[in-house]
C-alpha cells in the first residue's frame, strides 16, 4: 500500500504545525511551506479541508495563521489522512462491501488479505497522535542527537 501525496504532505505539515505553534501562537503557511519543502498553494488546499475536518483554525489579521483545531495528544494520525480525503485501504475493491475488483463484481483471492492489511493500518494510524510523532514515541524511530524532530518526519 502506498499512501499518496496528500495524505504524507498533510501529516508533516501537521506535525510541523504541532511543533512550531508555541502557546497557541498561530504558524503561517509560508513558514510550513519553507520548512517541509512543500508548495505553499498545496498546503493552501490541505489546509482547506484541514479545516473543514476542524482539524484546523485559522486566524484572521497580522500575526495570523493556522492553530491546531484540538489538542496534539488528541489529534490521531488517521484523522487526518481521512480529512484530506486519502482512503486507507490495500485493495481496489470497495471496502465493507460484498462488491469485489473483478469485472464480474466478484472477489478476488487475496481480498480478505487485503481488506485486513487496510483495516490494520487504519488501527495503527489511529492509535498515533501527532504529539506521539513530535516527541518521537513512534516505534521504529531512532532519536539521532542535534537533529530537530520536526527535520526526521520529513
Amino acid at each position: 500500500m502506498k499512501l499518496s501525496t496528500r495524505g504524507r504532505y498533510a501529516v508533516m505539515a501537521m506535525v510541523d504545525l504541532a511543533a512550531h505553534s508555541e502557546g497557541g501562537k498561530p504558524v503561517t503557511l509560508a513558514d510550513i511551506a519553507e520548512r517541509q519543502e512543500i508548495s505553499l498553494s498545496y498546503l493552501e488546499q490541505l489546509f482547506g479541508k484541514l479545516r473543514r475536518g476542524e482539524l484546523v483554525k485559522s486566524v484572521r489579521g497580522p500575526g495570523g495563521g493556522y492553530v491546531l483545531g484540538r489538542g496534539a495528544t488528541e489529534t490521531r494520525i488517521a484523522d487526518i489522512v481521512l480529512a484530506v480525503d486519502e482512503p486507507i485501504k490495500a485493495t481496489r475493491c470497495q471496502l465493507g462491501t460484498s462488491n469485489g475488483c473483478r469485472g464480474n463484481r466478484s472477489r478476488c483471492a487475496t481480498h480478505d488479505l487485503w481488506e485486513e492489511l487496510s483495516h490494520q493500518i487504519h488501527l495503527y494510524l489511529s492509535s498515533v497522535s501527532l504529539a506521539d510523532v513530535v516527541a518521537r514515541r513512534v516505534l521504529g524511530s531512532p532519536v539521532l542527537p542535534g537533529r530537530d524532530a520536526v527535520e526526521r518526519v520529513a
